[in-house]
């Protein structure tokens, strides 16, 4: 089922404080939440990919991007689901697909294990909140947020933290939100893991780089173990950041995926179906 062609960006408030959501295309939806600190522009790509399938994609800047900072962090993981949620009711939508990249994957977990009647299919890109990394890898991801690193100092980090060796950092020089990580971090602090390890009961799709050294790739296969009917995709030659990375292998593997789900309803943004 496909509803009306969209092309517009939204400011959506919610409890959490206002989201900034572009929506584009038509077709069934799809959410896409960015990492730590980052915005959405890094899903572009991907949501591109989306839209040429026939997906209508929503991609959903945190409180701090396009929109005021926040006073104070969300009180937890299921307070931003919850903004999650707030912003797919605005857009009159009653089950979506959820796409998140690394902080992203925890938070659209944390969406689809609170409500999982409302989510057809979720896909999770750079999954992790189980196995730990190396000891310093979260000291070295601490420095990409230093705004008083000189530059090439900040893109070597960039690098050892978020890229394959030889893969090119620069796409990712710039987009970092410090303030925002730090509200981010403190929502993932104060929620228990257990409440969004599986993410719910809908499909699941893990795609996770093989030489990611923040989120290991024993994070995907623990998760494909304990949870019936995950797949899990590992990219060669892909870090953290991934989607610079692998853009066409990340696509290739999201979006026959999501053509298998079970579609979504779309409604008019009046609640009413098409």
């Amino acid at each position: 089922m496909t509803g009306p062609l969209r092309s517009e960006t939204l400011v959506v408030d919610a409890s959490g404080g206002a989201l900034q959501v572009r929506v584009e295309g038509t077709g069934p939806p799809v959410v896409l939440v960015p990492s730590l600190g980052r915005g959405s522009d890094d899903l572009v790509e991907l949501a591109a990919s989306l839209r040429a399938a026939g997906h209508t994609t929503a991609l959903v800047d945190p409180p701090g991007i396009g929109t005021p900072l926040p006073a104070a962090p969300a009180a937890d993981l299921h307070q931003s689901a919850a903004d999650v949620w707030a912003v797919v009711d605005r857009c009159g939508w009653d089950r979506v697909a959820l796409v998140g990249h690394a902080f992203g994957n925890r938070l659209v977990r944390t969406a689809s294990a609170d409500r999982p009647d409302r989510v057809r299919a979720i896909v999770l890109l750079a999954c992790g909140g189980d196995v730990e990394p190396e000891p310093g890898t979260w000291e070295l991801l601490a420095r990409c947020f230093d705004t008083g690193l000189e530059p090439a100092e900040h893109l070597a980090a960039v690098a050892a933290a978020f890229f394959a060796p030889g893969n090119d950092p620069t796409p990712w020089a710039d987009g970092w939100w410090p303030a925002v990580a730090g509200h981010q971090t403190a929502a993932v602090a104060a929620t228990d893991r257990t409440d969004f390890l599986a993410g719910g009961t809908a499909p699941m799709l893990v795609v996770q780089g093989a030489d990611d050294r923040v989120a290991v790739a024993a994070n995907a296969r623990n998760l494909a173990r304990r949870r019936p009917g995950a797949q899990v995709v590992e990219i060669d030659r892909c870090g953290h950041a991934m989607l610079p990375e692998q853009p066409h292998a990340i696509a290739a593997a999201v979006v026959p995926f999501l053509a298998a789900a079970p579609e979504s309803d779309v409604v008019h943004p009046n609640g009413a179906h098409p």
